[in-house]
């Protein structure tokens, strides 16, 4: 099981020049969580999307649909205490440790491609590309 954040999700579930990194990511590990979080997020993305032309709701809605779908069972609450200790250990959001303190609590990584948190928290988390490009070869 990996950790991935709401990017990691997009790239997946959204065409675009990083698709294949993540279903590469995909093969390697099937089995992705994310806090409850992720939701809201990848909602906004959407939503983005849309006020901008690029997708329609209908299509927005099958896309989160499908998401959802992909991270039923998996998806968590974490306590406020977990995430604030990453939040005082780094420069980064509080969404952002969110994703690092699960990673923590399932003694697993984070697959993302945000610099700022792979260079706070450099045994927690891993890029997109580097577990990609190890991915099924």
């Amino acid at each position: 099981m990996i950790v991935v954040d709401v990017n990691t999700l997009v790239y997946l579930w959204i065409p675009g020049e990083m698709t294949e990194r993540a279903e590469k990511a995909l093969q390697r590990d099937p089995h992705w969580a994310a806090p409850v979080l992720w939701r809201s997020e990848f909602r906004n993305v959407l939503a983005g999307y849309i006020r901008r032309g690029d997708m329609s709701a209908s299509d927005a809605v099958r896309c989160l649909d499908g998401a959802e779908s992909q991270l039923a069972g998996h998806e968590y609450i974490l306590p406020s205490s977990l995430v604030m200790q990453k939040v005082a250990a780094s420069g980064c959001s509080a969404y952002d440790c969110e994703y690092v303190a699960l990673a923590g609590d399932l003694n697993t990584v984070l697959v993302t491609s945000d610099k700022q948190i792979l260079r706070a928290f450099p045994t927690l988390s891993v890029s997109l590309k580097v577990f990609s490009d190890t991915a099924c070869d």
